[in-house]
C-alpha cells in the first residue's frame, strides 16, 4: 500500500468533520444558537422547530445583533469575540468561546442568518447550503439575530440515519430549552413545535416563578429555596422538600456559573445527601446553581461543553453535601446553628469514601404506608418443578398452561400441606419462628428456612396482579373528589396519546383546558390516594423513553412497589399466620422469589445432613 501525501483539508471538509463533534443532533444545534443569543444580551428568545428539528429549527433573539462584516466573520472557523488569548480560557464568562459552532452547523445544513445591529437601519441576510455560500444581501428586520437551520445533515446523509425518532429528538430540544429558561428567568422564552406552542414564559422575578411557568404548579410546590455561601463557593437554587421524589433523574438539574452541566460530582453529592431519605430507585427533584471561581473549573473538555472538571473535586463535593444536608435539616424543622463538617468513611461494600451521616436526622421522614390487601387470591402454581411439599401432596396437580388460572375462583379448597408441630398428615411442620421474619420448618425431605416478610410480599403482589388482569377493561373506582392535573406540553401530548390504553386498565380522565386534565376514577388495583402520582410518574418515564407508552409493564412495576414498599405492614407473625401464609404461598404461581427477585425460602435436604454427619439419618 502506497502512502498518500499529506495535505491540508479544504475548509468545507474541515467544517464537516468538526460538525461531527459539535453537531451531534438537532438539540446540539439549538444549544449553540441559544447560548449565542444569551451571550448577545437578549431579553427575548424564541425557539421553533419541526420534525424533531431535522427539517427545520429557528432561534430568534433581540440581542445586540451584528453588522455585515461581523456576520460574515462569525461563519469563519475559530472566529470568536469571547476570548483573545489562551489564558482567557481560565476565566471564561460566556457560553461560547471556541468559534466552531456556526461554521460547523452551516456546513451540514441549509443555513440562513439574518442580523441587524443596534445602530443599523437595516439587516443583512446570509444563505449557506452545505458549506457553500449562496448569497449575501440586505433585508428588513428588527434589531437582533434570527438563524434558521433547515435539512440538517443534508450533505451528510449517513449521519442523518443515526438520528432517533422525531419524538426522541423533540424531547431533547424541549429539555434543553427548559434548562436555559431556568438558568435565565429574566429572559422571555418561547418554544414552538410546528403550530403548537409548548410553553411561553415571560420574564420572571425569581426561579420558582419560572419553574411554575414551565413545569407547572405541582413541581414548584415540592421545591424549596436553598442558599448557602462559603469562601469561594455559593450554592443556590431549589431543592426537593422532604416527602417528594421522582422516578427518573430528569428533574435533577445542575448548573455551574449559570451553565447547564452534567456533573458526576454534583449528582453524587445530591444522592449521597438523600441516600437515607429518598426511596431506592427514586430521585429528589432539584435545580442547583453552583457559583465558583472560573479558574477552578475546566469546561473545555469537549466541544459540547456539557462536561466539566473541578480542580478541587473533593472540596466541592464536601461543600455540596454539607449544604444540602443543612437544607434538609431546616426543612424538617431541625435547624442547626452551624454546619458541621462532614466526616468521610470507607464503605464496606463498595470500598468508596462516603460521608458519615447520622441517620437519626431522617427518622422523621418515612414513606406513607400502602393499604393492606383485603383478600388474598389462591391460585394454582404454573411450574413444572414443584416444591417437595406440593409434589408429595396428591390433591395438588402440576400445571403448565395459562388455562389453569381460571381455577382461582374454584370453590374447592386446596388441601393444606403446612401445619403446626402436632398436626397429622402435613408435609411441612413449623418448629420455630423466633428470629424476626425467619421461620423454620421440618419437612419429610429435610429442613426449610422460610422468610415470612418475603412470602407476604409475594402473596400480596399476586393478589394485586390477579385484580389487575381480571379488571383490565372495566375495573374502576370513582374518586370521592376528582383530581385536577396540570402538565407541560410534552407530558400533555404523551397523556393524550396514552388515553385509550389508560382507559382500558381502569382510568377515567377528562381534558378540560390546555394542558389541564381531570382524573375521575382509577383502577381497582391502585390506591386512589396515589393515582395522581402514579400518572405523573408514568408520564415522566414515558417522556424519558422517548414517548414509548408501556402501560402494562409500568402497572406491574407499580404493583411490585405497592406490595413491597409497605413499612406499615407486619414484620412479625403468629404461628397460625405463618402456617396459613405458607399454604397460600405454595399455591402461588411463583412461590420461590419475592416480587423483587429475592428468595423466599431455602430447603436443606436430608442428604446434606447425612453428608455432614457421615451416616444415615
Amino acid at each position: 500500500m502506497v502512502m498518500s501525501k499529506i495535505r491540508i483539508l479544504p475548509d468545507r471538509v474541515a467544517n464537516q468533520i468538526a460538525a461531527g463533534e459539535v453537531v451531534e443532533r438537532p438539540a446540539a444545534v439549538a444549544k449553540e444558537l441559544i447560548e449565542n443569543s444569551i451571550d448577545a444580551g437578549a431579553n427575548k428568545i424564541e425557539i421553533e422547530f419541526r420534525n424533531g428539528g431535522k427539517s427545520y429549527l429557528r432561534v430568534e433573539d433581540d440581542g445586540v445583533g451584528m453588522d455585515p462584516d461581523q456576520a460574515l466573520l462569525c461563519l469563519e472557523r475559530h472566529a470568536t469575540s469571547k476570548i483573545r488569548k489562551a489564558s482567557d480560557l481560565d476565566e471564561i464568562q460566556t457560553f461560547g468561546f471556541r468559534g466552531e459552532a456556526l461554521p460547523s452547523i452551516s456546513s451540514v445544513s441549509r443555513f440562513t442568518l439574518r442580523s441587524r445591529a443596534k445602530n443599523s437601519s437595516e439587516g443583512n441576510e446570509i444563505l449557506i447550503n452545505g458549506g457553500k455560500m449562496i448569497h449575501v444581501k440586505e433585508c428588513g428586520m428588527p434589531q437582533g439575530t434570527r438563524i434558521e437551520v433547515a435539512h440538517l445533515f443534508n450533505s451528510v446523509p449517513g449521519r442523518r440515519k443515526f438520528l432517533k425518532t422525531e419524538v426522541t429528538e423533540s424531547s431533547h430540544i424541549i429539555h434543553l430549552a427548559k434548562l436555559y429558561a431556568l438558568a435565565h428567568p429574566q429572559i422571555t422564552f418561547s418554544l414552538i413545535e410546528g403550530a403548537r406552542t409548548l410553553f411561553r414564559s415571560p420574564a420572571c422575578e425569581n426561579l420558582i416563578d419560572r419553574v411554575r411557568e414551565i413545569f407547572g404548579k405541582s413541581l414548584s410546590e415540592c421545591l424549596a429555596p436553598i442558599e448557602v455561601q462559603t469562601e469561594g463557593m455559593n450554592l443556590g437554587g431549589l431543592l426537593g422538600k422532604p416527602g417528594y421524589s421522582r422516578p427518573t433523574r430528569k428533574e435533577m438539574l445542575f448548573y455551574v456559573n449559570r451553565r447547564p452541566v452534567e456533573s458526576k460530582t454534583m449528582s453524587y453529592a445530591l444522592l449521597e445527601a438523600y441516600h437515607t431519605y429518598a426511596p431506592k430507585g427514586r430521585f429528589p427533584p432539584a435545580v442547583l446553581f453552583l457559583t465558583i471561581d472560573s479558574s477552578l473549573v475546566d469546561v473545555n473538555i469537549h466541544p459540547a461543553k456539557r462536561e466539566l472538571r473541578f480542580r478541587e473535586d473533593m472540596k466541592v463535593r464536601g461543600f455540596l453535601i454539607e449544604s444540602i444536608l443543612q437544607s434538609i435539616q431546616e426543612l424538617s424543622g431541625k435547624r442547626s446553628r452551624e454546619i458541621k463538617k462532614i466526616e468521610l468513611e470507607k464503605d464496606s461494600l463498595s470500598g468508596r469514601m462516603v460521608p458519615k451521616i447520622d441517620d437519626r436526622i431522617f427518622e422523621k421522614f418515612k414513606p406513607s404506608s400502602f393499604p393492606q390487601s383485603s383478600h388474598i387470591v389462591e391460585s394454582k402454581p404454573e411450574f413444572e418443578f414443584l416444591p417437595d411439599a406440593l409434589a408429595s401432596n396428591p390433591s395438588i396437580k402440576k400445571t403448565s398452561g395459562i388455562e389453569d388460572r381460571a381455577d382461582t375462583n374454584s370453590k374447592e379448597p386446596v388441601k393444606p400441606v403446612v401445619g403446626l408441630r402436632g398436626d397429622p398428615n402435613v408435609t411441612w411442620r413449623l418448629v420455630d419462628h423466633s428470629h424476626g421474619s425467619m421461620a423454620l420448618f421440618i419437612t419429610t425431605h429435610g429442613v426449610v428456612v422460610f422468610h415470612c416478610r418475603s412470602a407476604y410480599e409475594r402473596i400480596r403482589f399476586e393478589a394485586l396482579e390477579d385484580s389487575f388482569e381480571k379488571n383490565q377493561k372495566v375495573g374502576s373506582q370513582s374518586l370521592l373528589l376528582s383530581e385536577s392535573i396540570e402538565l407541560d406540553g410534552v407530558e400533555s401530548a404523551f397523556l393524550q396519546k396514552s388515553l385509550p390504553q389508560l382507559v382500558e386498565i381502569g382510568f377515567v380522565i377528562e381534558e378540560f383546558g390546555r394542558n389541564f386534565f381531570r382524573l375521575e376514577a382509577c383502577p381497582t388495583w391502585l390506591d386512589p390516594e396515589k393515582a395522581v402520582s402514579y400518572l405523573r410518574d408514568f408520564l415522566e418515564i414515558a417522556s424519558e423513553s422517548g414517548g414509548e407508552s408501556k402501560i402494562v409493564m409500568y402497572a406491574k412495576e407499580a404493583m411490585i412497589k405497592q406490595a413491597t414498599k409497605n413499612p406499615g405492614a407486619k414484620e412479625t407473625f403468629s404461628e397460625n399466620e405463618i402456617v396459613r401464609m405458607a399454604n397460600q404461598l405454595l399455591s402461588c404461581r411463583n412461590p420461590y422469589t419475592c416480587p423483587q427477585g429475592r428468595p423466599i425460602y431455602y430447603e436443606l435436604p436430608i442428604r446434606d445432613f447425612e453428608t455432614r454427619f457421615r451416616r444415615k439419618i
